[in-house]
């Protein structure tokens, strides 16, 4: 097998271990999506003394399957009064972020010559920010193409909301960058090694709280799931779908909580490094390799644990606590923390 490898000239290795990479990031993504929404079924259950999904399989851990299926095998209904080419684009233009993002994620740092990233670009964070820039248009075309009031206003409240706390997040990152010289992700990840301390959440904790607070509102999550708001708008923009597609603005609730995580992760939490035993350095040998996807995916579960227990525990802002939060605080703290970080360097330059 090896002896087959080795002929492959440079290029064909690279598209076979690069094709190689996406199935298995993809695979293990969409294995996440699933489980996730049996871990908040299992937590939401635990917080109401509820007992929760436990008769498909044992523990209901085969409820993601029973789910999937029921999903694909309902009817896939379409109301005559929709605009019926945005209204089939829109789920898929939800989707599609989540998937791209991942291609940018350092999950690990090598097994033998292979990055564990898919792309190791240069401009990671521009690119992450351009895709995340898209799924806003899925939201306002599911709620413009649905042709209903509640729909619509699920539309336009997810436009304002997305397009107000993606200005703090992009804020947000910039103190981080200053301080490591580079858009690149992994070596992000590469400046946090070498102790606990070097995590940039210790460095820039004003940084970590809006990203934090950002990745809430852009994930249509408690306490900013007003997009959604079931008490007032019954579901909001996915109102009028039903079966596959209903499934797929779902997934990609989840995907883009799960990459918002990946993020967190990798920006402020040291990405797969752990400063004990040597596993802050990039490895090459395979046990070291999974060790550390592994420690990246056990820090990126506790964010996903966070995401949902919030769910459960926060109530929902007002619409104007919402916009006030955005412009009034966490763009102003933002812009203030990159004069102070940029003058701390300056001085200390």
């Amino acid at each position: 097998m090896m002896h087959w490898l080795n002929n492959l000239s440079p290029a064909w290795q690279f598209v076979l271990f690069s094709a190689i990479k996406v199935v298995a990031a993809f695979a293990v993504l969409m294995f996440m999506v699933a489980y996730v929404v049996l871990v908040e079924r299992k937590v939401c259950a635990f917080i109401q003394d509820r007992i929760g999904p436990n008769r498909a399989g044992p523990f209901g851990l085969l409820q993601p399957a029973a789910d999937a299926v029921k999903a694909f095998f309902k009817e896939d209904f379409t109301p005559a009064h929709v605009r019926k080419v945005f209204y089939v684009l829109a789920p898929a233009i939800v989707m599609l972020p989540g998937l791209m993002n991942l291609a940018v994620i350092p999950f690990g740092s090598r097994i033998g010559n292979q990055p564990m990233v898919i792309a190791d670009l240069n401009v990671g964070i521009l690119y992450t920010f351009g895709i995340v820039s898209l799924g806003v248009y899925g939201i306002v075309l599911a709620g413009y193409a649905a042709n209903s009031k509640y729909p619509f206003l699920g539309g336009i409240r997810s436009s304002a909301q997305m397009i107000s706390y993606e200005i703090a997040m992009g804020l947000s990152v910039i103190p981080l960058f200053l301080l490591v010289g580079s858009l690149n992700l992994s070596q992000v990840i590469h400046y946090q090694s070498g102790g606990f301390l070097n995590w940039l959440v210790f460095k820039q904790p004003l940084a970590f709280a809006i990203f934090l607070a950002a990745a809430f509102a852009e994930t249509n999550r408690t306490p900013f799931d007003l997009p959604e708001a079931e008490q007032e708008l019954a579901g909001g923009y996915n109102v009028e779908y039903s079966s596959i597609k209903f499934a797929l603005f779902f997934m990609g609730e989840y995907a883009n909580m799960i990459l918002a995580s990946a993020m967190m992760v990798t920006l402020f939490f040291g990405g797969w490094t752990l400063p004990i035993f040597g596993l802050d350095q990039p490895a090459t040998a395979l046990w070291a390799g999974l060790v550390q996807i592994g420690i990246f995916l056990a820090k990126l579960f506790c964010f996903l644990v966070m995401f949902i227990w919030v769910r459960w525990m926060w109530p929902r802002f007002r619409y104007d606590q919402l916009m006030k939060l955005s412009w009034q605080r966490f763009i102003p703290l933002a812009l203030a923390n990159i004069v102070v970080t940029a003058f701390v360097l300056w001085v200390r330059s």
